[in-house]
């Protein structure tokens, strides 16, 4: 990446720049290969932070499916997280996990089963499994809750077996005038459900995958505790990433954390001929970065200051404009053949194309994808009926009470005393974009888009092409968009 003119002399957020067009041989988005180069082997440059009230079970698997890959937060339980990597394992990697549900169960409790996810709908299943009906939210909407599932459902089945042609599929979908199809084994037993939309992105994206072909995900751990040991088992739970995670990223405690995950993650290697990623941060220098890499990072996280629900740099006056702490984190990483992610601050397609620019190997984002179905939150009704859930940040009093749980009311009570996060945030749901795939079919657009623009058809070619300028708040505003005449 290089400045129009002369780089500037002050720090820079994504506000402050934009990308000027280069001469392009690119003639598509679909030429576009948004592979990362960091070994953690996404297809997208996409990670889903690890916040609780964005990354859980559904969120890892939907976003693997399209080629990110979701981090889990490090105050879950370990029964928990293995729980939730056996089951994104274990999940298709182009069908969607079904919500399934009785017949004779009220409609009460199929409602809350589908609140994660995008289509609104479940199949009624049997006692072997095998599907007997559809159920759509709406069916469930116009009766008591104690209904049962039997009396609403619609029983005129459209099933696909599961090796049928994605494009013929879409056909008989069309044709039918639906939108959702659940998908039978062999046995014809339910092993999915799939929709129309759900086709068509199989043909453009392609799954974040582990070495055994099953769909990946990472967790993240603190810097507290014994680090090792919890290395140790979640690299047996199966994560495909580790993140050592803290909100100062840049001291002794943290260095000495990744020397004790290094460790656990080279004996894992040696046993499973399997190497495992490292990621740790937050820093925003390039020697924080340098000296994470030295400890064993094989990712740095850049980045303080920029969430939405951080108040760090409102507290402390700490933290640093994101696109500058960026450029500047993965130029240092690059010398020592190391990575960056960029974490937080950005809410628009641009911002995510601006980071790849800057330098980093995937972009890290959390409110964005909080208000969506996925997220873990619970769906919620503002007094004007707009859909919203409830996220906060990992720093806020409410997020150490979860990880300080274990201590006495004392302690737990005193730390609540320090926070640097918001610890109650509305995220409405977008009522034209309300899940995260749909999220993601935009940001993938515009910063497919940004690569045809800079003729590159790779993130390293990317990164080496963009041309970039510094710009006025003016500037800003004029390439905004306006929804109504002004």
């Amino acid at each position: 990446m290089r400045f129009i003119g002369e780089s500037p002399a002050h720090d820079l957020t994504y506000n402050d720049v934009f990308m000027v067009p280069s001469r392009s041989s690119v003639t598509s988005r679909l030429e576009v290969d948004l592979r990362t180069p960091d070994g953690v082997g996404t297809t997208l440059p996409l990670v889903v932070a690890n916040m609780t009230a964005v990354s859980g079970r559904r969120m890892s698997e939907t976003v693997a499916r399209r080629g990110g890959i979701a981090v889990l937060p490090q105050d879950i339980p370990v029964h928990a997280v293995q729980e939730t990597i056996d089951a994104v394992k274990a999940s298709h990697t182009v069908f969607e996990s079904p919500v399934t549900i009785g017949p004779d169960e009220p409609v009460g409790a199929v409602l809350a089963l589908m609140g994660k996810r995008a289509h609104r709908a479940a199949v009624a299943v049997d006692g072997a499994g095998r599907p007997v009906g559809i159920v759509k939210e709406s069916q469930c909407l116009r009766v008591d809750r104690f209904t049962t599932v039997g009396q609403v459902m619609s029983e005129d089945l459209v099933t696909v077996p599961a090796d049928a042609d994605l494009r013929e599929t879409f056909d008989v979908l069309v044709k039918a005038h639906l939108e959702f199809a659940p998908v039978l084994g062999a046995d014809g037993v339910l092993a999915g459900v799939i929709t129309r939309k759900g086709i068509l992105r199989s043909t453009i994206y392609s799954p974040a995958l582990d070495g055994d072909g099953r769909l990946a995900l990472g967790v993240a751990i603190g810097i507290n505790g014994d680090v090792g040991d919890k290395a140790k088992t979640m690299l047996a739970a199966g994560a495909d990433v580790l993140v050592v995670d803290t909100a100062h990223g840049h001291q002794d405690k943290m260095i000495d954390a990744l020397g004790l995950v290094r460790a656990a993650r080279d004996a894992h290697e040696d046993a499973t001929g399997v190497r495992i990623p490292v990621a740790a941060g937050n820093v925003v220098s390039a020697q924080g970065a340098r000296d994470l890499v030295a400890a064993g990072a094989d990712i740095v996280k850049v980045g303080v200051g920029p969430g939405a629900m951080c108040t760090t740099r409102m507290m402390t006056g700490v933290g640093r404009p994101q696109f500058s702490a960026v450029l500047e984190c993965a130029a240092a990483a690059d010398e020592l053949g190391a990575y960056v992610w960029a974490d937080g601050g950005v809410k628009y397609p641009r911002d995510v194309a601006l980071a790849l620019a800057a330098g980093a190997s995937s972009v890290m984002i959390g409110s964005w994808f909080a208000g969506t179905w996925e997220s873990p939150g619970d769906l919620n009704r503002d007094a004007d009926g707009r859909l919203y859930k409830e996220s906060f940040g990992m720093a806020s009093a409410r997020a150490v009470g979860n990880r300080s749980a274990g201590r006495s009311a004392f302690d737990r009570a005193r730390l609540g005393m320090f926070e640097e996060g918001i610890s109650s945030s509305k995220m409405y749901l977008d009522p034209q974009r309300p899940g995260v795939e749909d999220l993601i079919d935009g940001i993938a657009a515009g910063v497919r888009s940004s690569f045809t623009y800079a003729g590159a058809r790779t993130i390293g070619e990317f990164r080496d092409r963009a041309v970039v300028g510094v710009q006025s708040a003016s500037g800003y505003d004029e390439g905004r968009p306006r929804e109504t005449s002004w």
